[in-house]
């Protein structure tokens, strides 16, 4: 960065609140854009087109998501979407736009705890997306090869698949985790590296207003934010991607160039060749971390050996979870039929209990025993398919295992409905894989061979 070393967070200026030069003649709406009307870019502050703030509607009504303090749905939003998009184009444009408190709401997590997840209005996620559809082609470029959080062209999958090849070329694995880092944030630096990558006033300005936009708790009372971006806000993966990419990813290329790793928003994996090594990047990521205001998880981040049949060495960790998927040593067939011992990836426990508590949640056999299967078909086939295609991508089989929790709940869907196997088990799952026997094509797991028995 400016003024500082290749991974300093100690840059230039900080927003601020100057006028940008005027530019050309706002271009007419497209098709299907209502015309906002009112003033042209002529005597605004900052030039920003009305069809970049239709383009970031469009973008955010195709996220949907939920109502914000002010309770307005996208649906209410819609009712006077000329008037809306218009006061969020002129409120920008003047400077005078101030973004409302996040909603904030706690999501319960399996460790018993809770995730604080912020919720910003409708109209506030259109400005955001206007802000990042202006800022994110300056920063993309410069991001890492193997960062591959909420950019374009990367998944999670893609992740998974690079550590899967890595963990058979290393050993070790330092499985990290940040404390809180989300609620963590340096303002002042993510600032000066926003002011690094743009010279654009009212992009400044605006993301220096989300992230101290309070937060209004469930009693209605507001909170102030001192440090820290929500998670909910369109404009916080890119904040937290770009200061990792500084307080992280240049820093270890630069450190510890022979220890790859990758990395998914603030969940991290980096490969060492001894434990000894592991230990060290440990140490020295502890402090480096420190320096940008981060803690590391002082029970989550382990060392982790990547056991298998030709890696025998005995050590207390020999799995971690990296994006839903447990790596860890597996049996696994060669080219030859012969089975040895890999160390692969395949669906979490915590992710197959989250699908079993999703199925159960249909509650099918209780309150759905009045519809048909083409029916339940229609309401289970989208989730069953995305499952598949994420947690189905590596180790298939166990993602089917966790499936089979599938015909079990339909199994006492026919029970509930059909009088005559009433508490009869294996009848009425015999009667289903008579059913798939004759139309395979009902369901998405049945068509993936995972259909129940059908007896004789």
């Amino acid at each position: 960065m400016r003024g500082a070393g290749a991974d300093g967070l100690e840059v230039a200026m900080k927003p601020g609140n100057s006028g940008g030069a005027k530019g050309p003649d706002i271009p007419a709406p497209g098709r299907g854009q209502p015309a906002m009307g009112g003033a042209s870019a002529r005597g605004k502050a900052y030039d920003i087109p009305k069809q970049l703030v239709w383009e970031a509607y469009q973008q955010v009504k195709a996220n949907r998501g939920a109502a914000g303090v002010d309770g307005q749905s996208l649906a209410a939003f819609e009712e006077d979407l000329k008037g809306n998009l218009y006061k969020i184009w002129n409120r920008m444009s003047s400077g005078s736009y101030v973004p409302a408190p996040v909603k904030l709401v706690e999501i319960p997590k399996d460790n018993g705890g809770k995730r604080p997840l912020g919720i910003p209005t409708v109209a506030d996620r259109v400005a955001q997306t206007v802000v990042k559809m202006v800022f994110e082609p300056c920063v993309e470029p410069i991001f890492h090869p193997d960062s591959y959080g909420y950019r374009p062209g990367k998944s999670a999958l893609n992740a998974v698949g690079v550590t899967r090849k890595r963990c058979w070329e290393f050993d070790w694995v330092v499985d990290l985790d940040i404390k809180a880092f989300f609620d963590s944030l340096d303002h002042d630096l993510v600032e000066r590296a926003v002011a690094h990558h743009t010279d654009v006033p009212w992009v400044r300005l605006y993301i220096s207003r989300w992230l101290r936009a309070p937060a209004q708790v469930l009693d209605g009372t507001l909170e102030p934010r001192t440090k820290g971006t929500p998670q909910g806000g369109v404009i916080s993966p890119l904040l937290a991607n770009l200061f990792l990419h500084y307080a992280f990813d240049v820093w270890m290329r630069r450190r510890f160039p022979a220890c790859p790793f990758e990395r998914y928003a603030d969940d991290a994996v980096i490969h060492c060749r001894t434990q000894s090594e592991a230990q060290a990047v440990v140490e020295t990521i502890r402090g480096r971390f420190e320096q940008c205001h981060l803690e590391l998880h002082p029970t989550k981040t382990r060392i982790v050996y990547c056991q298998d049949d030709d890696r025998s060495k005995k050590h207390d960790n020999v799995k971690f979870d990296f994006l839903g998927y447990t790596f860890q040593p597996r049996r696994a067939k060669n080219r030859r039929g012969r089975f040895f011992v890999s160390f692969l990836p395949a669906i979490s426990t915590k992710a197959a209990k989250a699908i079993r508590r999703r199925i159960r949640e249909w509650r099918m056999a209780s309150t759905r025993n009045n519809q048909q299967l083409e029916d339940l078909a229609r309401l289970i086939n989208p989730f069953v398919r995305g499952w598949m295609n994420y947690y189905g991508r590596f180790y298939r089989s166990l993602c089917g295992q966790v499936l089979r929790h599938l015909n079990e709940a339909l199994a006492a869907w026919v029970r509930r409905k059909f009088t005559r196997l009433r508490n009869r088990e294996r009848a009425s799952m015999h009667w289903l894989g008579r059913v798939a026997r004759r139309e395979r094509s009902l369901f998405v797991h049945w068509q993936l061979g995972i259909v129940p028995e059908a007896g004789v």
